[in-house]
């Protein structure tokens, strides 16, 4: 069985179709440049961009980068604040003409990385973080989420997390993987003094580069591994939430 899932980024919208038997990519994603202003008339044109080229016209599931309850946005850190309090589902549902599911970018990741990847069987609390733009986080309890836990706007160092140890500010400020790395262990060592996870996963497009950095986080009693699906988990885990809706 197929369904479609987009994952919105703050710097790219991608998507594909989704074989939810493999979870994994029934064909190579299609990709868009977020726009900017990341506005909701503007990134519902490029999420019909991405979807109209594969001329598709089952379900969609869309991931959000904030927090979503019902399919309302309530948090815009790196899109538009205009985004707040808009119906996504609605928005999005009529730019497509299409059943769209819209839920937080992390938590959809967390979904299928718990399925399929990384998290597969894991019991206990287990902690998905995304880096990219922003950071992500996605929490499980003996395989069951708390949704839109946000935790990249935790403060760090009295900076949010995000701005502190986010991939975009590794870029932007030109940081080697050992002084990057040294910034995502504090953030870990924090969250596990909150959360006592049992395992950690990190995805978003990072984990491809997982062996630079990886190896040189220390004093973190949980196990951290990269996530399997990579950055292809949003698609899949928004795909799983359309077809389960």
């Amino acid at each position: 069985m197929n369904v479609f899932g987009v994952d919105i980024g703050g710097s790219g919208i991608k998507g594909a179709p989704v074989d939810l038997e493999r979870g994994d990519l029934a064909e190579p994603r299609h990709k868009v440049l977020t726009p900017h202003p990341a506005t909701p008339d503007g990134v519902a044109d490029g999420v019909s961009e991405v979807v109209r080229h594969f001329g598709w016209s089952g379900p969609v599931g869309i991931t959000f980068p904030g927090v979503v309850t019902g399919s309302v946005v309530r948090t815009a850190a790196n899109v538009d604040k205009s985004w707040i309090d808009t119906d996504g589902g609605e928005l999005l549902g009529d730019k497509l003409g299409l059943p769209v599911t819209v839920l937080n970018d992390a938590d959809a990741a967390g979904i299928a990385e718990m399925t399929f990847g990384a998290g597969s069987g894991r019991k206990g609390v287990v902690m998905l973080l995304t880096f990219g733009t922003g950071i992500g986080s996605a929490l499980f309890h003996d395989g069951r989420l708390v949704p839109n836990t946000e935790l990249g706007h935790l403060e760090l160092n009295g900076h949010e997390a995000e701005k502190h140890a986010s991939t975009k500010v590794k870029d932007d400020d030109e940081l080697s993987w050992e002084h990057w790395a040294r910034r995502v262990q504090k953030y870990l060592e924090h969250l596990e003094m909150l959360f006592s996870p049992e395992l950690f996963i990190i995805g978003g497009g990072v984990s491809r580069k997982a062996d630079k950095f990886l190896p040189l986080i220390k004093h973190v009693r949980a196990e951290i591994v990269p996530a399997q699906l990579q950055n292809n988990a949003g698609i899949v885990g928004a795909a799983m939430a359309a077809a389960r809706r």
